[in-house]
């Protein structure tokens, strides 16, 4: 700070000089020319006005004057050329300067500091951030376990993307389920100048397992105190953050804040906005021992390499061991630990102005830290009731929360224009496939949303399932988007086992979803559904993208294909599990036909038996699905056969057969060309019968769709004829891929297309 303000004073010291110095020298010129209140002669001639020789005086003193005003003018040019070249200063020799001259200005832990020394710090010129360089690239380290914390990480990184111009490199310690779904979003969001590494969390375990922690963020908690042993041994700093932060500007602001430690100061932390470490929240209230307020470690400015060399490992251990004596567990995880630490050793610590972290935390005292809100950097959601928490400016937090809660995560896969970028393989093959297509070419859009990779977010939503143990478990399969979300409940309760979805939805509608899902009693009494999000792009419904998705990540040996608009009969998932076993499935390749049948009620009794359905379809209540419309779709099924049949009867593959099956979980996926609507399940069928499945009706299976309006990709179809133009082409170029694949046996499906 000192230095800093030095350097300021130079510039104030030779604006003033400029501002003063003509001021002086007109001065000095007038009133050199008084003695004593009366004129000095400035000539021995002056008595003497009309005198050709005062005249020539009069001449030689103007243009000694003029010399003179011009000498001036030209120290003043001077001095301002001086003054433009050190404002000029490159940021590496301001950064140089300060990081030589720089003293904590901060304070080291003093709590009357927050309202008084902060508020001060933060409106200070003096305080200004050194730049960062270009593409320097910021680390930051995200310790992150389980499924909601997943879905938090989303949000941070989202603000933290949105905001920044510099490369990034996230170090995430991850469980075995966070790794899982945020290596397959990171992958499918294909940010540039963004790279992920994960470290083992489970691994990490034994190092921390031994501190017995009471704060609802359990083992992980703790994982913050192994950062130094975790992270390379070359990497000499990081931002390390929790997953409950919002950030309000760009990160490499507070990357900048590295250059200002000094000494042994290996630590930057903001002060703790509550009074939980002066021990006066309740009566008998007994915190760890801290320094002042303590410090919050939601966000931690790490310089490792001194770390290590000061043995932290050992110096944080031997603390927590000795205090874990008498305080017997941490309430407050990592913090207590890194608080007494810093107690013993204060000269470790930088305090960073508490913009940087904002606690929203219950007995928060963060208000007294800003004088708008507009000076804020970092918002930390530190109390478990997260947006609920009280604050004066609550709304304008929640509101910048939920901006990025609900922004296009598309939009943040910008190029940072001027930095090379790794070379990432899968971008690369993208680009070489797009390059390929013809953009002339009027089916051009259905051809490139083959290659369209869409960002994927696997279990939004909580899910814990164990198949059982016979290995004859079944996962209903099906996909949807927000207009068919009131299916869920129905679908819940006519079908008890695992069900795997995957919904087409924009970042604000996942969120809808989201709060649907948690007001709905049935869906959050359901553990054992998959919920994964496809996240929109582009004009079509990648309906067998979605279908790939959904099948993928099934835990069960089989899987029922099915659609969003069925409902399975009641008894389905068991009666299934009993087939399987029945018709070998595990050993012969199958696919077990469910016979599909609709109404056109929207209010249905819906049928508890076989022999009920085959009185309502008498009575014209229920039909065969699309006999009326599209009757090839199930005609092969033969539903005459299945009246009476008692027992599972073999049917042929027929041109346009689309039926619903269930089949071992290594069946060949949906073809990607196919999107909206036509033709998405014919060619799965097709390829099923190509690859020798044998078709088998189940005698006393059923399920039923119901009602809906028209989707708008069906209406696309209906309406524009380049649609049905480009469908029925990219069905002949798909039989050809089946010739050229499957050979002579192939030749079957042109000749039945042909005929039909």
């Amino acid at each position: 700070m000192l230095g800093i303000c030095r350097g300021r004073r130079k510039f104030l010291a030779a604006s003033l000089t400029i501002l003063f110095v003509p001021a002086i020298t007109w001065i000095y010129l007038f009133a050199g020319s008084f003695e004593d209140g009366k004129p000095v002669s400035l000539s021995p001639l002056e008595s003497q006005p009309h005198s050709p020789r005062y005249a020539a005086s009069s001449q030689r003193e103007r243009e000694s004057l003029e010399v003179r005003v011009r000498e001036v003018e030209e120290e003043n040019r001077v001095l301002r050329k001086q003054l433009s070249l050190a404002q000029g200063r490159g940021p590496a020799q301001r950064r140089a300067n300060h990081s030589k001259t720089y003293s904590m200005e901060e304070g080291t832990g003093d709590s009357e500091s927050l309202r008084a020394g902060i508020v001060a710090g933060n409106s200070s010129e003096c305080g200004q951030q050194p730049a960062v360089e270009k593409c320097e690239t910021i680390h930051v380290a995200i310790v992150c376990a389980g499924y909601n914390a997943s879905r938090d990480v989303v949000t941070l990184v989202k603000s933290v993307l949105f905001h920044r111009r510099n490369p990034l490199h996230f170090h995430l310690i991850a469980d075995a389920i966070a790794k899982q779904i945020l290596a397959t979003l990171f992958q499918t969001w294909m940010v540039p100048a963004v790279r992920i590494d994960f470290y083992d969390a489970d691994e990490l375990k034994s190092e921390v397992s031994w501190i017995p922690n009471k704060h609802y963020s359990g083992i992980y908690g703790l994982m913050k105190l192994v950062l130094t042993k975790t992270l390379p041994s070359n990497l000499e700093r990081v931002i390390v953050l929790d997953t409950d932060i919002t950030f309000a500007t760009d990160i490499a602001e507070l990357w900048a804040v590295f250059h200002k430690f000094k000494g042994q100061q290996v630590l930057g932390l903001v002060e703790n906005q509550s009074d939980w470490y002066l021990g006066n929240l309740w009566k008998n209230h007994r915190p760890w021992p801290a320094l002042g307020r303590g410090y919050n470690t939601g966000v931690i400015l790490l310089l490792l390499d001194k770390l290590r060399k000061m043995k932290w490992e050992q110096m944080w251990r031997l603390t927590a061991e000795r205090e874990l004596m008498s305080m017997l567990s941490t309430s407050l995880a990592d913090q207590d630990i890194f608080n007494a630490v810093i107690k013993q050793n204060p000269f470790l610590v930088y305090q960073l102005p508490c913009f940087w972290n904002v606690q929203l935390s219950d007995h928060t005292r963060s208000e007294q830290c800003y004088r708008d809100v507009s000076d804020l950097k970092v918002i930390h959601w530190n109390s478990p009731k997260k947006l609920r928490v009280k604050n004066k400016h609550v709304e304008f937090f929640r509101n910048l929360y939920l901006t990025f809660l609900e922004y296009d995560g598309n939009l943040l896969r910008r190029e940072l224009f001027g930095c090379p970028s790794e070379a990432d393989v899968n971008s690369e093959n993208l680009q070489k496939q797009l390059s390929e297509l013809d953009e002339d070419d009027l089916c051009y859009e259905f051809r490139r949303e083959r290659f369209t990779v869409h960002r994927t977010h696997l279990y939004f939503l909580h899910y814990e399932y164990e198949p059982a143990s016979d290995n004859t478990d079944v996962t209903l399969v099906a996909q949807l988007s927000m207009d068919r979300l009131q299916m869920l409940e129905a679908i819940c309760k006519h079908w008890e086992g695992p069900i795997s979805l995957a919904l087409y939805l924009s970042d604000a509608e996942a969120q809808q979803f989201l709060r649907y899902a948690q007001g709905s009693e049935v869906l959050m009494s359901r553990h054992n559904v998959g919920y994964h999000i496809v996240y929109k792009e582009g004009q079509f419904y990648p309906v067998n993208l979605l279908r790939n998705v959904a099948m993928k990540h099934i835990s069960t040996p089989y899987m029922f294909l099915s659609d969003i608009d069925f409902l399975p009969m009641y008894g389905l998932y068991e009666y299934l599990r009993k087939s399987v076993t029945q018709l070998d499935l595990a050993n012969t390749k199958k696919a077990l036909i469910v016979p599909a049948f609709e109404t056109l009620r929207y209010r249905l009794s819906f049928p508890k038996s076989k022999a009920e359905l085959l009185s309502m379809l008498d009575m014209g209540t229920l039909f065969t699905f699309r006999y009326h419309v599209w009757t090839k779709g199930h005609a092969p099924t033969n539903f005459a056969k299945w009246r009476t049949a008692t027992t599972p009867y073999r049917v042929e593959w027929e041109a346009d057969f689309e039926p619903y099956v269930v089949v071992r979980k290594d069946c060949p996926e949906y073809d990607r060309r196919f999107v909206g609507f036509g033709w998405n399940k014919v060619a799965h069928i097709m390829e099923l019968d190509a690859q020798e499945y044998e078709f088998t009706v189940l005698p006393n299976a059923y399920m039923i769709h119901m009602p809906h309006a028209p989707s708008f990709d069906i209406t696309k179809f209906r309406s524009n004829k380049q649609y049905r133009i480009c469908l029925k082409t990219l069905k002949e170029e798909f039989q050809q891929d089946m010739s050229r694949h499957y050979g002579f046996a192939a030749l079957k499906y042109l000749t039945a297309e042909n005929n039909s």
